[in-house]
This record gives C-alpha cells, sequence and structure tokens, in this order.
C-alpha cells in the first residue's frame, strides 16, 4: 500500500536536503508529514497530564472518550501508531495458529514488518481485492469451507475503508462483514484514514465504523496531529488491548501533551474536505498538461499518476520537482502518489503543474 514514499536517499541525506530547502517546501508525500497547528502546539503546552498506564491522564482519558463516541464503541485505547493498533487488534481477536483474511496488500499483511506473525504466531491470508474492495465470492469460499484439521481457522477479517486513496464503498464493507458475521468470525477495520472515508462518502464516522469488533484510525496522517492512533471497541475488548499494549512497550506515561494534540485533531475532521477538493483540483489540473501520464480516479486527499513509454519517466519528473523544493512520493517504476494535506495549499499545486508543464513543452 505505501510503496517507497520517500526520494532523498538515507535518512541522513533526507534530513540534509529538507534543511536546505528551508521553509518553502510543498511536501506532497504522505499526509504523515503535517506539523501541528498553533492550536494543536497551544493545546499541547496548556494540557493537564498524569500517568496514563495508571490511567490518569486527563487529556488521554478526554481523548478516548471523544474517540470511542466518535465511531459508537463502548472504549478505547490511545496507542503510539496505527501499527500498534492493527497488531493489539490481532492480539485481542486471535490465538496462535489462527489465520488472519485480509484483502489483497493490505497494510497489516504487507508494511508491518510481519508483526501479526511474530507478536501473535497468526497466518495472514490474502484474498483478491479491486481497489482495496476485498473480493466477496473468494472471502465467501475462505470462510465457508468446512472444518478441516489440516487448515487454519479463520478467526479474523481485517478490512482497509481506503486504499492509495480509493473508497472502499461502504455497502461492500458491510457485505463482508456480513459474510464474516454467518462464518463467526470477528472483524477489525484498520481505519487509519478512517475519517477520509466519511467525508468521501458522505457519512459520519460511525457509519464507516458499524458492524465491527473493533476499530483503529491514526491522529497523525490526514487530521494533522503530531503522533499517535487510537483503537476502539467493547469495554472487554479494550481492558485486553491495554495489556497487549504494555507487553508491547505501548505504555506512554505523561502522554496528554501527545493527546491534547490528537484532541484538537479530531474536532476538526470535517476540514478534510478541503483536502479532497484540493486533490481533485490537482487531478484536473494535471490531466490538462498533455502528455505526462495517467491519472487515477480521485476519491479523498490521493492522487496517483501513471507514466509508461513517455518521453520522461517518473524519476525524471521526481527529480525536477525536487529541484523546485516539491516533494512526492515513488509506489513503483511507473506510479507516483500526490497527497494532499492541511500544510500544502493551491500555490503549491501551482507550483507542481508548473514543473509538469516544463516537462512536456
Amino acid at each position: 500500500m505505501k510503496g517507497s514514499l520517500l526520494t532523498l536517499g538515507s535518512s541522513t541525506e533526507r534530513q540534509r536536503k529538507l534543511m536546505a530547502f528551508g521553509n518553502g517546501i510543498a511536501d506532497f508525500r504522505s499526509d504523515t508529514v503535517t506539523r501541528p497547528t498553533p492550536a494543536m502546539r497551544k493545546a499541547m503546552a496548556e494540557a493537564e497530564v498524569g500517568d496514563d498506564v495508571y490511567g490518569e491522564d486527563p487529556e488521554v482519558n478526554l481523548l478516548q472518550d471523544e474517540a470511542a463516541a466518535m465511531v459508537d464503541k463502548e472504549a478505547a485505547l490511545f496507542v503510539p501508531s496505527g501499527t500498534m493498533a492493527n497488531q493489539i487488534a490481532v492480539g485481542v481477536h486471535t490465538r496462535i495458529g489462527d489465520e488472519v483474511l485480509v484483502a489483497r496488500g493490505a497494510h497489516v499483511r504487507q508494511w508491518e514488518a510481519s508483526a501479526a506473525q511474530a507478536n501473535s504466531g497468526v497466518a495472514i491470508r490474502e484474498v483478491g481485492a479491486l481497489r482495496g474492495a476485498i473480493d466477496l465470492d473468494e472471502l465467501a469460499a475462505y470462510l465457508h469451507r468446512r472444518p478441516d484439521d489440516h487448515i487454519g481457522v479463520y478467526r479474523l477479517l481485517s478490512l482497509e475503508n481506503t486504499f492509495n486513496g480509493n473508497l472502499v464503498p461502504i455497502a461492500h464493507m458491510n457485505r463482508a462483514i456480513e459474510l464474516a458475521r454467518e462464518a463467526g468470525s470477528l472483524v477489525h477495520l484498520d481505519g487509519a484514514r478512517l475519517f477520509n472515508a466519511a467525508v468521501a462518502a458522505g457519512v459520519e464516522p460511525s457509519e464507516v465504523a458499524a458492524g465491527t469488533d473493533t476499530v483503529s484510525f491514526c491522529f497523525s496522517k490526514g487530521l494533522g496531529a503530531p503522533v499517535g492512533s487510537v483503537i476502539c471497541g467493547t469495554a472487554e475488548a479494550i481492558r485486553q488491548a491495554r495489556r497487549i499494549r504494555k507487553r508491547l512497550g505501548g505504555g506512554m506515561r505523561q502522554a496528554g501533551v501527545l493527546a491534547a494534540a490528537a484532541r484538537v485533531a479530531l474536532g476538526g475532521w470535517r476540514r478534510l474536505e478541503a483536502d479532497h477538493r484540493l486533490a481533485t483540483d490537482l487531478a484536473v489540473a494535471l490531466a490538462s498538461v498533455p502528455g505526462v501520464g495517467e491519472i487515477g480516479a480521485v476519491d479523498s486527499n490521493m492522487v496517483l499518476l501513471e507514466q509508461k513509454d513517455l518521453p520522461f519517466g517518473i524519476d525524471t519528473f521526481l527529480a525536477a520537482l525536487e529541484s523546485e523544493r516539491i516533494l512526492c512520493g515513488k509506489l513503483s517504476s511507473h506510479v507516483m502518489r500526490i497527497v494532499c494535506h492541511q500544510d500544502v495549499d493551491n500555490a503549491d499545486v501551482e507550483r507542481l503543474i508548473g514543473v509538469a508543464r516544463s516537462l512536456v513543452d
């Protein structure tokens, strides 16, 4: 799902170049690169704190209550990252030797360093998918196999609501959840960009998460907070999740300074509409540049540009952009990803389009 998004060499080289770029950089690599807003910094500075491992941090407790209510779940747990949230969910819902069903290319399978296998002793079974939407017939075939001592138990289905910016239709997710329920399987939603999905589908966040046993989402992607994710579910699931978080080293003590920024981000989730509009405008502008490449459908805040058999390739385009202090992500040898977020604007889009035009003129 993520691909190789950084285009500036080693971490040391990236840091050196980013510092050289100064304040005029337009960073479209990901929505994880955002900086905390003034409102977030103020909230962080003024946050009341306590020891969250003891359950005594006021800001964390408020954030967990607000997050759970947002997706209509009983309880929630603040964790350092989306990867940890997903791995906690796997640990809560499975036993050693189980198999977890996911759509092909799912983050929990492809981008979490085989953590489910290493931490929970489970196998991951990929099911065919189109634009992140799991193949329902293939899913049903796995879920409804007769019990057999020779194969793993499909105890958990893990879904995603967006995939490279593509919205997985709510009705499609609901049908996948129904199939899992019919087979007695549990359901986790890796909702890293759940609020982008809600905006794209024109529904409330609770509708995106409906029917799931647990759901996770990130504060540090489109929502723009500096750190953190949350896992939401039943009170019992979150009780177990807290223990697994401790086992994974995720207890953060006076985490209220982080939770305060996340609360500001959560309260402003509807601003994601602006990111989606900017991505749509960018896609339209790119499509108007003859010979720049093929633009994929835009559902949310991401634009995918595919270049094949052109006078210049992705690497040439990325290098030209970098020379103008514009950064984008590379998904493959011929596909680049451009992500809109709160730290880029129309002027940055115009700069990007200007570089594209200069290459094809």
